[in-house]
């Protein structure tokens, strides 16, 4: 049997506590071809350079295997996130319209009492424990909570819209089958999610309320097919907690790492935005983007030629790792400057709620280290989810010795 490469070790459960050192291996060579003819890309000026090259194609319908299953099952459209100009750009500028600048730039920053609330309510809800699962008793249901709220999505749905995107997650995991089988059971599972927000959106119609879903379906600038809307609101419900999860939590198992960071946090409200950054650089819930770009043309980059057709893939978390941007960048440091990571892509499909991420992250952070006393880990390391792309812990088990009230 031939020895695995880098890139497949990386894939490896394994490996999945800590890949870094593999990255660190795999930015020698920033743009790897692999055995089945894709290209593994691991150097920051290289992501970053292919991220903003108008050659390089976000629309899987340019990857045969998955082309072949769209004309197979016909489903839903596919989500701007998963389009290119001019499509990408059109749908996400509406749907963006009633969610941040230029048209509504209050949004984000009017949800913070409301984000509070829900943060406070939960830890509140550590009182009389010492152990609590950050995964289950915390991160999963506030993101959940506040990506319901603002898209105007039931609370009590939560265990339908679960295994959605559980199943969503899957299909975007290299480890799991073929590229082909992983688009069928995303076609299978788009149609679903894509029936019931329809049935949001015509409720929303009938009875609006101040969500997102409501304003943009009342709003008669806006002119969208209920296909794309259908599509575009349900990435929406699912990114907009999935990734949010593994943010929160990383960030709580990375505090509890480095105490004295934890105690700083404690006595220095504002460290949080920088200590949030560096978290996005050094242990970023978005880790790799697999086999979801192609090539357009012949690409020309760090000495090597990315044949026209080629699928890329982009290991960000590599990118963001890289001694040639980064100094000492295996360092945890809240106090870094010129931190301009990839924890959020960047270029036109540059993460499309990243203020909201940071902002629930940052409430989410302040609090945990203000409330609890004498945090500690159960485990280290942590079980972790099997998906290498969005790499966080499955359960972060810690133990305390009280909460501190609100």
């Amino acid at each position: 049997m031939a020895e695995a490469s880098l890139y497949e070790q990386i894939l490896d459960y394994a490996n999945r506590a800590d890949p870094y050192p593999l990255y660190a291996e795999l930015r020698k060579d920033p743009v790897a071809r692999q055995a089945d003819g894709s290209y593994v890309v691991s150097g920051y000026r290289e992501i970053l350079a292919l991220l903003h090259d108008p050659r390089v194609s976000s629309d899987v319908r340019n990857i045969p295997e998955i082309a072949a299953e769209r004309e197979a099952q016909p489903s839903l459209p596919s989500s701007f996130i998963r389009l290119d100009p001019p499509d990408h750009d059109r749908i996400r500028r509406m749907m963006m319209r009633h969610f941040g600048p230029p048209h509504c730039p209050g949004r984000i920053d009017g949800m913070t009492s409301g984000i509070m609330e829900i943060v406070t309510n939960l830890i509140d809800g550590f009182a009389g424990k010492t152990r609590v699962d950050i995964v289950e008793d915390f991160a999963y249901p506030l993101p959940v909570t506040v990506i319901c709220e603002l898209l105007g999505v039931p609370r009590e749905d939560e265990p339908r819209f679960h295994r959605w995107s559980q199943a969503v997650i899957e299909t975007i995991d290299p480890t799991t089958g073929t590229v082909a089988e992983r688009e069928r059971r995303s076609t299978e599972v788009r149609a679903e999610l894509g029936a019931y927000m329809k049935e949001l959106v015509d409720a929303h119609r009938r009875r609006p309320g101040d969500d997102l879903i409501s304003a943009i379906v009342t709003d008669p600038a806006i002119d969208l097919a209920l296909g794309d809307l259908l599509s575009a609101a349900s990435t929406l419900l699912v990114a907009g907690h999935e990734t949010t999860v593994n943010l929160i939590t990383n960030g709580m198992l990375t505090l509890l790492r480095h105490p004295r960071v934890l105690d700083r946090l404690r006595h220095e409200p504002d460290l949080v935005v920088g200590t949030v950054e560096e978290l996005l650089r050094y242990e970023p819930p978005v880790q790799l983007l697999s086999l979801r770009r192609s090539a357009l043309a012949d690409i020309e980059i760090a000495g090597t030629t990315i044949p026209k057709g080629s699928v890329i893939s982009l290991a960000l978390a590599a990118g963001s790792r890289d001694p040639a941007r980064f100094p000492d960048p295996d360092r945890f440091d809240p106090d870094r400057r010129d931190n301009q990571h990839l924890g959020f892509g960047s270029g036109i499909h540059y993460c499309f709620g990243a203020a909201l991420a940071r902002l629930e992250t940052q409430l989410a952070l302040g609090e945990l280290a203000r409330r609890l006393v004498g945090p500690r880990l159960v485990a280290d390391p942590p079980p972790y989810r099997p998906n290498p792309g969005l790499r966080g812990p499955r359960h972060l088990y810690v133990e305390f010795d009280d909460v501190l009230p609100a």
